[in-house]
């Protein structure tokens, strides 16, 4: 199980709201299984609320073997933003472990003399 460290600014996370973090965040452990740890930054601008603009922004920072992951999302609603960026890191690690699974499909076709790096005989 991955480590959650919060970082909260200009707003005050309840117990339903660390848990609904922690869920979407799990979800994405079958994704990748060796995530060690997120680093979450859950920030609330009240002059963007007043104006009706996209007040709350999420950050959330992934550590993995490899190249860690980053997201950034705003939204009108806390919930939403979550969402949002759930989604977003949920594609990168798809994507991730869609180029990992290639590469090493490649690797071993090349391995076994299926893939011809020069001309096609004719």
């Amino acid at each position: 199980m991955m480590q959650i460290q919060w970082n909260p600014q200009g707003i005050k996370l309840t117990a339903p709201l660390y848990s609904y973090i922690e869920k979407k965040l799990q979800k994405l452990e079958r994704y990748e299984d060796r995530i060690v740890g997120a680093h979450v930054t859950v920030q609330h601008d009240p002059p963007k609320a007043s104006l009706n603009k996209q007040a709350f922004i999420v950050k959330v920072h992934l550590s993995l073997p490899g190249p860690d992951l980053h997201a950034e999302d705003h939204g009108h609603d806390l919930y939403q933003a979550i969402d949002l960026i759930a989604d977003r890191l949920e594609g990168q690690l798809r994507r991730r472990k869609t180029e990992l699974t290639e590469k090493r499909r490649h690797e071993s076709r090349e391995a076994k003399g299926e893939v011809h790096s020069g001309p096609t005989p004719e």
